[in-house]
Parts: C-alpha cells; structure tokens; sequence
C-alpha cells in the first residue's frame, strides 16, 4: 500500500510539473478477451466524453484499451487510476 501511495504523490507531482491543465491524457489498459474487464473499464468512463479504442492482441487473448479524456487536473487523472487498479487483472501502462 504504501509503494502505491508514493507511486501516486511521484505521479501527480510529475504532471503539475509537466503538464498545463485542463489537458487531454490518455489512459492505456491491457485485460482479458474473456471477462468483463473492458465493460467495467467503459462503465468508468461512461458519462464522460472519453475516447476509448481497442485493439485485440495477436493471439485474441488480450484487448489494449486507449482511452483519451480531457481532465481539468493531475487528481482527476490520478482518481481514474485508483478506480481502475480495483478491477481484476487489469494492466496499467
């Protein structure tokens, strides 16, 4: 818990020092084909007006997610990825 919490505090203070909000940022997820991994990832995204595309791996395993969305700043990007970490198997890049 305490390697996230200092992930998180690095993290925000690199996008105050590198990025002027509002700005667009975009979110890349990897999850299973199988699942409800990317409706869950959608469902978070849903009354915004995110850009999400996909792309299926090679095999057909695995579904890349690339979301883009203009937030006002670096704690609205941060709070998106706390909500994500709580799906099952989902992969941060």
């Amino acid at each position: 818990m305490k390697d996230t919490e200092s992930f998180y505090k690095k993290l925000k203070t690199q996008l105050d020092e590198t990025t002027k909000f509002p700005a667009d940022y975009m979110y890349k997820f990897i999850v299973l084909v199988e699942g409800n991994q990317f409706d869950q990832i959608q469902k978070m995204f849903d009354k915004t007006k995110a850009v999400i595309t996909t792309k299926k791996s090679k095999t057909g395993k695995y579904i890349s997610v690339s979301i883009v969305i203009k937030l006002a700043n670096s704690n609205e990007v941060i709070s998106y990825y706390k909500k994500a970490e709580k799906i099952k198997g989902i992969i941060s890049l």
